[in-house]
């Protein structure tokens, strides 16, 4: 269905440009364009994204949409030069526009279909935690305030007849195009650097296990190198349990199912690995690459 849209409104806007011969609407049309390359990218990514772990990739697909979101985000760069080039050679060598109000016409009813297809498909992408549907969703919208500014600033060419801002509106949308693609790739950068896990979710995690710590005796049981990541839409929670060594293993199970159970309550689907230590033995406290820590008595 995407993928349709992407076709049906790159023949409306590209029809536009033909029709009045502005490069404000070509510029609209070519960010169309990447949106329909961007699509596929897209749909190859979550068919890649939703794989189960295998022998390979023990940890699944997820990091493929970090790389597909990184893919639009270039095709967004070699767009936005493409129409300042196209700006750039049109303010040099000016044309007359021909047919405005059909052009304008066309290129608003695309950009009213291009609304709504953006929305859903943003929506849909925050539901299920896409990197990649939530870049295409973005994507799409981006292309809405940027057809509002074309349509804008080539109405403003068809009713003061100064032909130069039509270039000056194609190296506008240019501009902004340029901005998204920045975010796009900084995102997609986040994702394969396995980032932390937002702030906000990062307390929901610390919150619980606070709350478990403080069931606990003081300095009887201590979280240590809490650590969270995340890649694509997987979320990866680590730490090291410290309880008395004279616990038996059963009582170590059962705090780690807690502990488990808590952590996937408040965020689902995450993934939750434990590591359960003696709090009498030094190596215990040895912290593999730094994390945060909780200890029962310090709330």
């Amino acid at each position: 269905m995407a993928r349709h849209h992407a076709v049906v409104t790159i023949g409306r806007k590209s029809g536009a440009y033909l029709l009045t011969g502005s490069v404000g609407l070509l510029s609209d049309a070519l960010e169309s364009l990447v949106n329909l390359v961007a699509a596929v990218l897209a749909l190859v990514a979550l068919k890649v994204a939703a794989r189960p772990a295998d022998d390979t990739h023990h940890y699944g697909h997820g990091k493929a949409e970090s790389f597909s979101a990184g893919g639009e985000g270039v095709m967004i760069f070699v767009a936005a030069l493409l129409i300042i080039m196209s700006a750039i050679q049109r303010l040099l060598h000016p044309q007359p526009l021909e047919e405005l109000g059909v052009g304008l016409l066309i290129t608003f009813a695309a950009t009213a279909v291009n609304g709504v297809v953006g929305y859903l498909v943003l929506r849909a992408g925050r539901t299920h935690r896409s990197i990649t549907l939530v870049a295409d969703g973005k994507h799409l919208l981006t292309d809405v305030w940027t057809s509002v500014g074309v349509i804008v600033g080539v109405g403003l060419v068809a009713v003061t007849g100064w032909v130069p801002l039509d270039s000056l509106v194609a190296i506008g949308v240019a501009v902004n195009i340029l901005w998204t693609g920045y975010g796009l790739v900084r995102h997609s950068l986040d994702g394969l650097m396995d980032h932390a896990l937002p702030k906000s979710e990062e307390g929901q995690v610390l919150d619980v296990l606070t709350s478990i710590a403080a069931q606990h005796p003081a300095g009887e049981l201590a979280f240590h190198a809490i650590q969270t990541r995340e890649a694509g839409r997987e979320r990866f929670v680590s730490m090291h349990v410290l309880v008395p060594g004279d616990w038996t293993v059963m009582q170590g199970h059962d705090l780690l199912e807690q502990v488990e159970e808590a952590v996937t309550a408040v965020l689902p689907d995450v993934h939750v690995h434990t590591h359960l230590e003696p709090r009498e033995d030094p190596r215990a406290y040895e912290e593999p690459g730094g994390g945060l820590v909780i200890t029962s008595g310090d709330q």
